[in-house]
């Protein structure tokens, strides 16, 4: 039997708000709850993430304040992840939130879909 290996996805999308504003939606529970998911709870660093009838847990790996912020499924293998990133844009000082994220390359589209539905209500939370 084999198994498929995950790929790697990372979508851009901008975003007009501030670096600090959206580091808040995209690394405490209460920003991640308006628009990632229905609800979050942090133990040290694991944050158990609630949508309607299922949980999922995500080890913090890294962050970086008003910059990125790093998770791992506890059920994933160890290097993969999923990422928020904020970047600025020197010159315009736009404001892009870049996700990564691993997925089966079946799943592709879906997952991208999916993405830019969450990011989508992540604008509407924000008022972008």
């Amino acid at each position: 039997m084999t198994s498929t290996k995950k790929i790697k996805i990372r979508l851009e999308y901008g975003v007009r708000t501030s670096p600090a504003l959206l580091f808040n939606y995209i690394s405490s529970p209460s920003g991640l709850s308006n628009w990632f998911c229905n609800d979050v709870d942090v133990y040290n660093n694991q944050f158990k993430f609630k949508w309607d009838s299922e949980e999922n847990i995500a080890e913090l790996i890294k962050k970086v304040n008003n910059k990125m912020i790093r998770f791992r499924w506890l059920d994933s293998k160890p290097d993969e992840f999923f990422e928020f990133e904020i970047i600025v844009d020197e010159l315009t000082d736009d404001v892009a939130l870049v996700i990564t994220d691993f997925v089966m390359p079946e799943d592709e589209k879906n997952i991208s879909s999916l993405w830019d539905s969450q990011v989508h209500d992540l604008k509407a939370s924000i008022g972008a």
